[in-house]
């Protein structure tokens, strides 16, 4: 399991970081599978696992509600929902042909600002992949693929999409930690910009497609491993 972060929080920013931290470890072990369907999360005892105030933590169940990982019930309180491995590559597969959309008339209606936006963007990317800096890299992409739907100058097809995304948001987090999986998000991320560059809009489609598809199958890799870690049995000694 992740390791508890600690933090102090005695400013707004600092708990409004805090919070979103708590949240990352928390979706990290949601979707692996490290917290089981069904796993009761106390503000109490999470407070005291982060050494936080209950209120960083209450933000990050709620976020945690939001993406659908979570929800309130009478007299059990805020429980971890069950997620199937369907309904998630569902969700990606349903996901892989709105980005595809996207970047299609992303391409052909950025103006040169935007064009040039997304690539600054891009290239900040470049460290965050070489350190495995989950974090960073996770918010970096959620603004990556978000420029691309404001790019399409399709207010609806910007809501849909972000609607969508942030449904996914942590799955979209998970899939980094596979393998290298982060490093070859970035170069997937460079075939696209190349294809927006040269405004070829069904190849930068084509590689976006392929790009969501790839993120499925790592996390797909990820939660199998991860499973299968947290069904073995402990045999150390249970006093240690």
């Amino acid at each position: 399991m992740i390791r508890p972060i600690e933090l102090a929080e005695e400013m707004t920013g600092e708990r409004l970081l805090l919070c979103d931290r708590i949240r990352n470890v928390l979706t990290d072990e949601i979707a692996s599978g490290a917290l089981r369907p069904g796993t009761a999360l106390d503000e109490q005892q999470l407070a005291a696992r982060f050494g936080a105030s209950r209120t960083p933590v209450r933000e990050a169940l709620r976020q945690l509600s939001v993406n659908g990982l979570t929800e309130s019930r009478p007299r059990r309180g805020v429980i971890v929902m069950r997620v199937t491995a369907e309904r998630v590559m569902n969700m990606y597969e349903a996901m892989a042909e709105i980005e595809a959309m996207c970047v299609r008339l992303a391409t052909f209606r950025m103006t040169p600002v935007e064009r040039g936006h997304l690539i600054e963007l891009h290239n900040t990317s470049q460290t965050m992949a070489n350190a495995y800096d989950f974090d960073a890299y996770d918010a970096f992409n959620r603004q990556f693929h978000e420029k691309i739907y404001r790019a399409t100058h399709n207010d609806f097809l910007a809501e849909q999409a972000i609607s969508i995304r942030t449904r996914l948001s942590a799955f979209r987090r998970t899939q980094l930690r596979e393998g290298d999986r982060i490093i070859r998000s970035r170069e997937e991320h460079d075939r696209v910009i190349t294809a927006i560059a040269e405004c070829d809009g069904d190849r930068a489609a084509q590689l976006m497609r392929a790009h969501m598809l790839n993120a499925a199958a790592a996390l797909g890799r990820y939660i199998a491993v991860h499973e299968t870690d947290v069904s073995q049995p402990n045999t150390g000694d249970a006093n240690k």
